[in-house]
């Protein structure tokens, strides 16, 4: 059996520059974004609530009250619309390729804070194996009513042990518990790679990195302030948290290109020292 590597994204941020709901439905609801986020985390504060359920309960409400449909298929249209870093759409493929060309198989995935259905609307959806992010409840109409998943920045970590043992369902609260031999798991820690950006991915970088996988933080490199966001980031590196810094730039030959492919190359030149000292 072909050895396989998870390779984890965060969304926005990581993929995309900003947050996906500000490229169309923040608009489309007649609100200025800084307007949304800042009403969202004064209603978590008022109610000593999770921030993600704030935001996802003021997506439901501000819709409704604009007239803006909450059907499945809006949110998706919605993702069409979100930018995404230079390289993202040709990243894949080429990765892919080039990790089968050392014996390897690449699976993708997201864990992110972000819509599901905003994230099964972009031109990259198709790559992942699983998206693992906030979603809706849909009436009998089809029309989001209720928060059906939230993630959070610490409960994303769940979904690293969900990739680790071979568990795609978020429902699942029983096998993800059960003890799995560490030999049977389906993807190890180690052959994980956990691609972020600042501090709601900490935990899931830092996760991955002390389970002896690698952890690369990522910056917008457009940032108007580019030198303290990278010297905020390095940091994490001082502090052992992620193992690498670099640009969120997905073009052939970039830096994010060099850095995992070198660490599929370490990947596959462990397993093989491994074996020999059976």
């Amino acid at each position: 059996m072909m050895m396989k590597i998870a390779l984890i994204y965060d969304f926005d941020g990581t993929l995309s520059p900003g947050n996906m709901q500000e490229y169309d439905f923040i608009p489309a609801v007649g609100k200025k974004n800084e307007e949304f986020w800042r009403r969202s985390t004064e209603i978590a504060v008022e109610n000593d609530a999770d921030p993600i359920l704030t935001y996802l309960w003021q997506m439901i409400s501000s819709a409704t009250h604009s007239g803006l449909s909450l059907r499945r298929e809006a949110f998706q249209q919605s993702g069409k619309n979100v930018v995404l870093f230079d390289g993202v759409e040709q990243w894949f493929d080429r990765i892919n390729e080039y990790a089968l060309s050392k014996g390897v198989e690449i699976e993708h995935y997201i864990n992110s804070s972000g819509i599901k259905e905003m994230i099964e609307g972009t031109a990259i959806a198709h790559h992942f194996k699983k998206i693992y992010a906030c979603s809706f409840l849909y009436n009998v109409d089809g029309v989001a009513y209720w928060p059906a998943s939230a993630v959070n920045y610490t409960n994303k970590t769940q979904f690293i042990f969900k990739i680790n043992k071979g568990i795609e369902t978020v429902s699942d609260d029983k096998q993800i518990n059960q003890f799995i031999p560490l030999d049977e798991r389906r993807i190890p820690f180690e052959n994980m790679i956990y691609i972020g950006d600042g501090t709601t991915d900490i935990p899931c970088m830092r996760l991955v990195k002390e389970k002896n996988g690698h952890s690369i933080a990522v910056f917008n490199p457009q940032s108007d302030d580019i030198a303290k966001t990278q010297e905020g980031l390095e940091n994490l590196v001082n502090d052992m948290r992620v193992n690498f810094v670099s640009p969120a730039d997905y073009t052939q030959g970039g830096k994010l290109d060099e850095i995992v492919k070198l660490v599929i190359d370490k990947i596959v030149t462990d397993k093989k020292l491994q074996k020999l000292k059976i």
